[in-house]
């Protein structure tokens, strides 16, 4: 007989930024939501409430905002309960993330990374970055190479 699988991997953009907080346990979780194009379908979108707990959640909050776009791989999970105003029954489902890509920087560019501290935008290393201002077409003398 086979194992059962519950894994779901979805790419979208944060509806809005991440909230914390912090279960009786002392545990933190970050929540969010993706909107996740369905291609082609007249710019519809489903959505998606994510949550990721403990070192994952707090690198969600530390980079991730508003329109920020990320890979989510992870596991559904779906809760139920009883509406306390109505009495009807209710239910959701969401995503309880294991891994979260950045797929852009902060400022919207291209940037990638992994969310296991990769995905951490870059310090500006202006200092170390070193500008070539004029490249001749001159060959290049073997003997100067140091290797």
């Amino acid at each position: 007989m086979a194992r059962s699988i519950n894994q779901v991997i979805l790419m979208g953009r944060l509806t809005r930024d991440p909230e914390q907080r912090t279960t009786t346990t002392g545990k933190t979780i970050a929540s969010f939501s993706i909107a996740v194009d369905r291609g082609g379908q007249d710019d519809a979108a489903d959505f998606f409430d994510v949550t990721a707990w403990e070192k994952l959640g707090d690198l969600v909050m530390q980079y991730l905002g508003k329109g920020r776009r990320v890979l989510v791989q992870g596991r559904l999970r779906q809760d139920s309960w009883d509406d306390k105003e109505t009495g009807k029954k209710r239910s959701r489902i969401e995503v309880t993330a294991t891994d979260v890509t950045f797929l852009d920087s902060a400022e919207g560019g291209r940037e990638g990374g992994n969310s296991q501290g990769s995905s951490a935008p870059r310090n500006n290393r202006q200092s170390d970055d070193v500008v070539i201002e004029d490249i001749d077409d001159k060959p290049i003398d073997l003997s100067e190479i140091p290797f």
